[in-house]
């Protein structure tokens, strides 16, 4: 970001030697504001209204509780802009710089008012979540997404906003998003906090190293965490983030849990007990702190109170520089550096005529197909080179990232040539990638650097320049200096550099593998960088390859090797990496070489591509292969009865996955992705039985909503898309449902069930309300509820039956309840 672009924020007060914003991130302790929908309800604020409107049509409201955050103490305050994005606010009377301009107006009148110190204070553009979810997880494009993020972050620029503030995010993808929204369309600092879990997880499944490492590698400002939690919930969330982040760190929690107490929510944190905690997160590292839902002034004002009586902000832990390299995807972060790692070569026309056919052909499952194999081989990263002569590059790698991340949960490793292909991949790309590769030619340099400058990335640097690849090691480390010197140019940290010093064939050049070799270990240990080869260049020309390839991997990693691209599918090769650890100290008590050793002598891995037609529908499913579902099913319903195949080979499918889910090692993509396998396969075995005159088991009902005032539905829609392929017939109301339609609809159709669903503190009460009208006109539907402001003590409070924490409890607790299942996959569903 150009720092010459920023603008001045506007004074209020003669204070000589103001700092700009940017210059005291880290170095002073900020002070946000806290929450603001919860004291518009006590102004009047109805369930369904727009709170945006509120700054055009009652703006002295939104002011004078504006200015009591200023008041307070605040330095930063948002604008009422949360849900100002073309796809969420939908007003006939007005716009979004309309109401983009009236809210940052109605800040900087706040702090004409409340400021009275002199201080400088700045007024932040809130940006929130679109309350969709992106492609393939949901049907919002990215690029559409960018264009609603861009449109507010344009008109807050033109009207005046100091910095934008992305919060209360739950999909990487969403954020990554609006942050390149704001920073290629406005010259403002640029914030972002996500909602976790108390596991430190998002909704779609990513986690605090994955975050942090996409939002560095986007040159965000600051980050942090608001929203979901209380300040003591947060605390190991926070010391998760300030294992990993180099930029200042912001922590925004909720004023504790919610609870009811009459027609009224409450917190159950006083501003005391809020301030305390407050003291405590600063000295865990926080140096942008404030307030979320059910917060007020009084809580902001408590907690700058006793902070800045403290010496929580000096005596806290300095935030250091990270030397950590990390590449990640939506859901999985893999550090380079430490136990060596293995990025698969699988997914390269380079002696492949399978795969060149399938490039040529556009066989994307045959692709997809090996990408999942070298997963489930113990690849940790997949490298993507989709390049051919004659085929549409650039489109084939976007098409390629997009599909592979919707099916596997590993880093991808962009591995092109064309500078168009590989910025169309890295834009669309959910996380932050590795790209192969730039080297030391300036045209090279100046080519890739930018586009690891915008995007984030860890990149492979080769170790040849215009004059070739230098003969000896000392020559391919002063091309490794060259590359590391110049990326600092970029503000690239040498920590998003891995050198490749290149592996050169034997057969042609016999002291290939020495100087490699020696090459690796000075690059290592004179320039403190991690190290990549390509293997397998090692051995062409020569008879029995994989034996060489073996021992060449062997030495490598004895020398200090942090990455290497193998075929994770060759036994030979994951021998050697087996052994390697176990020998170098990676392996405690060799407990990864036996498990190996017994899962080879159990099975063979295959060496060639296992052809769709082979995949079994459990398999299909299982992995999210939307075709070889439908492939299956066709070729399973002439030999099997179609209820047959729904209950023994597809639900047990769904229910691997859903375990999975629950226990953390399938994502989000993944479970969806699953979901719409299963459903192309059941529209196969739903045709062969109406073909043949048989019935459907008849479908138990339930009704899915969110509840009046809430136009949040993506965990609904989640829950939704499951239930269906557990054979539920989902009555899905939609959105801002209001209780009575709900209730109504219960009576006339019989439902046993219905779910619920809240983002927004100020809409749960809209959901005891629908629970207390459903105990009463239907006392025999059960009610379960979902959404992140919700536990398990408020929907106690609130009478309702279940809380599910995720999507697959709710699908256990609808079998429970509906069809009599008793298995409760370790989830407690009384």
């Amino acid at each position: 970001m150009r720092k010459d672009r920023l603008r001045v924020p506007e004074r209020y007060g003669e204070v000589e030697g103001e700092a700009m914003l940017l210059d005291r991130l880290g170095k002073e302790l900020l002070y946000f504001d806290g929450g603001t929908g919860t004291l518009l309800q006590e102004r009047g604020l109805k369930p369904g209204e727009l709170p945006e409107v509120w700054n055009i049509e009652r703006p002295q409201d939104l002011i004078e509780i504006q200015e009591q955050y200023f008041r307070a103490g605040s330095d930063i305050v948002l604008t009422n802009t949360f849900g100002a994005n073309a796809l969420k606010f939908h007003d006939d009377r007005y716009d979004i710089p309309q109401i983009v301009t009236a809210a940052v107006s109605n800040v900087k009148e706040a702090a004409r008012r409340g400021v009275r110190d002199g201080r400088e204070v700045y007024t932040a553009l809130d940006i929130g979540p679109t309350g969709k979810l992106l492609k393939p997880m949901g049907d919002l494009d990215f690029e559409t997404a960018y264009e609603a993020f861009k449109e507010a972050a344009v008109a807050g620029e033109r009207a005046g906003a100091d910095l934008i503030h992305i919060e209360t995010m739950s999909d990487t993808y969403e954020v990554k998003a609006a942050v390149l929204a704001a920073k290629e369309n406005t010259g403002l600092p640029v914030f972002a906090t996500m909602i976790f879990d108390e596991d430190g997880k998002l909704l779609t499944g990513g986690d605090v190293a994955s975050v942090v490492a996409m939002l560095e590698g986007l040159r965000v400002d600051a980050l942090g965490i608001n929203c979901g939690l209380g300040p003591k919930q947060m605390m190991p969330i926070l010391d998760e983030i300030m294992k990993y982040a180099s930029v200042p760190v912001i922590v925004k929690p909720n004023a504790g849990l919610p609870r009811q107490v009459g027609e009224e929510v409450v917190y159950d944190i006083t501003p005391e007990e809020f301030a305390s905690c407050m003291e405590e997160i600063v000295r865990h590292g926080a140096s942008l702190i404030g307030g979320c839902c059910g917060t007020t002034p009084e809580y902001i004002r408590q907690m700058i109170r006793r902070v800045s009586s403290s010496h929580a902000f000096e005596e806290r832990e300095e935030p250091q520089e990270k030397n950590q390299t990390i590449v990640s995807s939506y859901g999985k972060a893999v550090q380079i550096g430490g136990k060596p790692v293995i990025v698969g070569e699988r997914i390269n026309p380079t002696g492949k005529k399978k795969f060149k056919q399938a490039l040529k052909e556009h066989d994307i499952n045959y692709i997809l197909n090996e990408g999942i194999r070298q997963q489930d081989a113990g690849a940790d990263i997949l490298d993507v080179n989709v390049g051919l002569p004659d085929i549409d590059e650039p489109a084939m790698m976007e098409e390629v990232v997009r599909e592979l991340q919707s099916v596997v949960s590993l880093p991808l490793q962009i591995d092109t040539v064309s500078t168009e292909a590989l910025e169309r991949a890295m834009r669309i790309y959910n996380g932050k990638p590795m790209i192969n590769s730039v080297n030391g030619k300036q045209e090279s340099m100046d080519a890739i650097f930018p586009l690891i400058q915008k995007y984030g990335g860890v990149v492979i640097a080769l170790t040849l320049d215009e004059d070739g690849i230098p003969l000896d090691a000392e020559g391919r480390v002063k091309i490794a200096e060259k590359i590391i010197k110049e990326a600092q140019k970029y503000g690239i940290p040498k920590k998003d550099i891995v050198v490749d010093v290149l592996t050169m064939t034997i057969s042609s050049e016999a002291d290939g593998a020495v100087v490699a070799l020696k090459a690796l270990r000075e690059v290592h240990e004179r320039l403190g960088v991690s190290t990549s080869l390509g293997v397998s260049n090692i051995s062409f020309g020569l008879p029995g390859r994989p034996n060489i390839n073996a021992g060449f991997y062997t030495m490598a990693l004895a020398e200090g090797l942090s990455c290497a691209i193998i075929n994770p599918l060759s036994a030979d090769m994951m021998k050697a990496y087996y052994a390697s650890m176990a020998l170098l100290g990676y392996d405690e008590n060799c407990q990864e070489y036996i498990a190996y050793c017994t899962s080879q002598e159990e099975t063979q891995t295959p060496s060639a591509s296992v052809p769709p037609s082979e995949i079994t529908l459990k398999e299909a499913i299982e992995k999210g292969l939307k075709e070889e579902a439908h492939h299956a099913a066709l070729l399973m319903v002439k030999e099997k009865d179609p209820l047959a195949i729904i209950n023994e080979d597809m639900i047990p499918a769904l229910d691997e996955v859903g375990k999975g889910f629950e226990q953390k090692t399938v994502f989000l993509p993944q479970l969806l992705m699953s979901a719409d396998a299963a459903k192309l396969a059941f529209a196969v075995l739903r045709d062969e039985l109406e073909k043949n005159g048989s019935q459907e088991e008849k479908k138990e009902k339930v009704i899915l909503a969110t509840v009046k005032g809430d136009i949040h539905d993506i965990g609904k829609n989640i829950v939704k898309v499951l239930l269906e392929n557990y054979s539920f017939d989902v009555l899905d109301l939609g959105k801002d449902v209001d209780p009575e339609l709900i209730v109504r609809t219960a009576v006339d159709e019989d439902v046993e069930l219905v779910g619920l669903s809240a983002l927004m503190t100020t809409t749960v009460g809209s959901m005891d309300e629908t629970i207390r009208l459903l105990k009463e006109e239907k006392p025999d539907c059960k009610v379960m509820v979902g959404g992140a402001v919700l536990n398990q003590e408020y929907a106690d409070m609130i009478g309702a039956d279940f809380y599910g924490k995720d999507a697959m409890q709710s699908v256990h607790y609808a079998q429970k309840i509906l069809k009599g299942d008793t298995e409760e996959n370790g989830t407690d569903l009384t």
